[in-house]
């Protein structure tokens, strides 16, 4: 058995909310609150909200669906669909080291199980810290397969950690329940992600049920193989697993604590050439019937996202050509420039036709310290302009401000919820610490949503 995964499980079940900064509780509060609202807005897509009439027609109940109407769920069902939403909007934070985002895999679990359980919201603010840490240090340590998305990997394992620390294991069941985890942790392909299929978000949803399920194996007796997580990161679903680093400066460098937030509704590693392409596009002022084509060229990772025909608004998300397009026609790549009926639209389709993608090996080289990109912007009547970005607004080097974070929660709450109420449970999660149980936030979501 793995001494550093004991001693990770260890740190999960024994830390106290009074161990943890002020300044990382206070950030974990902002990391709800953007969370939130990528559930609320992605509780509205058409897949999303026909699986949860189909789901909730069957189940039991214990914890609230955020979606209209609020239904109740059990918690594993309720965690699965919350999840799922989050995932679906391409609006969800990550880490800025580590290819994880933990806060939607972690957070429907613990909102799910806190609501079931009456937990305070110290004690469900404490299983999302601890859980992130968890995630982010086990994706640190694993060697991903080529193909494999993040999703329901290693962050599947933080949101086993976080519920087991809601649920109150101790340190050795706490341990068992990550190994149990393992055999729950799933292989979404990127290749999901190119070709419109929604399916994805199913993996990042499993991490909230099965941040439900996995503790409640533990408690039964269910028994798991003492090397679970090193088999599986290293040789079933991962091609590597490295422990050594596992346990570096554990309870004083907080995960959470290095994130990034997203405000444009599509793959973070496009950023950087649509802040290019910004810039550019600055300099000359032009309007769309003016561009000749735009040259892009950036990192492997983002130069594959070159499809200038995504099929739905999934595969629109990981469409450089189109976020482009939409930047020029709508001035954002924000979460309303990613629906089917911009999708299809004629005019921004003859636009993506106009963005030409290519690898360039010496930005290559620098990824994933750095993401860049380089854009130059060529009118027909033979103006240029060419911008280059190192790495996008909202990574480490220019961190978005929480005033902006804030923000984006208002404008995604807000197509569930009133004026009033966005305000209202934006207010209730700045406080979320003095809750004396997770339901104050689920009561007042219902009082809020719009009819």
């Amino acid at each position: 058995m793995g001494e550093q995964i004991d001693q990770l499980a260890q740190f999960v079940a024994e830390t106290q909310w009074e161990d943890i900064p002020a300044a990382v509780q206070q950030h974990a509060k902002l990391v709800l609150l953007d969370t939130l609202g990528v559930i609320l807005a992605g509780a509205e897509q058409p897949e999303v909200r026909q699986l949860r009439e189909r789901l909730c027609a069957t189940t039991g109940t214990g914890a609230t669906v955020l979606a209209c109407g609020w239904p109740s769920s059990d918690p594993r069902t309720a965690a699965l669909l919350n999840g799922i939403a989050g995932r679906s909007i391409e609006l969800c934070e990550g880490h800025r080291y580590v290819s994880c985002q933990g806060a939607v895999q972690i957070v429907p679990g613990v909102l799910a199980m806190g609501e079931w359980a009456q937990s305070t919201g110290r004690e469900m603010l404490t299983a999302l810290i601890l859980g992130y840490d968890v995630a982010v240090r086990l994706g640190a340590a694993l060697t991903p397969r080529p193909l494999a998305h993040q999703n329901g990997q290693a962050p599947l394992l933080g949101a086993v950690a976080a519920g087991a620390r809601l649920r109150g294991l101790h340190a050795a069941e706490t341990s068992r329940a990550l190994r149990i985890g393992a055999t729950l942790v799933l292989t979404p392909s990127y290749t999901n992600a190119v070709a419109g299929a929604t399916t994805l978000n199913v993996a990042g949803g499993m991490s909230g049920f099965a941040a439900a399920l996995a503790p409640e194996l533990a408690l039964a007796g269910f028994a798991a193989q003492g090397n679970a997580i090193e088999e599986a990161l290293s040789s079933l679903v991962g091609d590597g697993f490295q422990p050594a680093g596992l346990l570096d400066e554990l309870g004083t460098r907080w995960e959470i604590s290095r994130n990034y937030f997203r405000l444009r509704a599509c793959c973070n590693p496009i950023y950087a050439a649509l802040d290019a392409l910004e810039d550019a596009l600055t300099a000359l002022r032009p309007r769309p019937d003016e561009i000749e084509r735009i040259d892009v060229a950036t990192y492997r990772f983002a130069a594959v996202m070159c499809n200038p025909d995504p099929s739905n608004y999934f595969a629109a998300k990981y469409s450089l050509p189109h976020a482009a397009a939409a930047v020029l026609l709508r001035g954002n790549a924000g979460y309303g420039s990613f629906t089917d009926a911009l999708v299809h639209d004629p005019t921004i389709a003859a636009l993506r036709h106009r963005v030409h993608i290519a690898e360039d090996p010496q930005m290559t080289a620098v990824a994933p310290r750095l993401k860049p990109a380089r854009v130059t912007v060529t009118l027909k009547d033979g103006r240029q302009s060419t911008h280059t970005c190192e790495s996008a607004r909202g990574d480490f080097q220019r961190p978005y401000h929480a005033s902006e974070i804030r923000e984006k929660f208002r404008e995604l709450a807000g197509l569930m919820l009133t004026p009033e109420g966005v305000t209202g449970i934006e207010q209730a999660v700045n406080q979320c610490d003095q809750w004396t149980s997770v339901c104050e936030l689920t009561d007042q979501l219902r009082r809020s949503g719009r009819l």
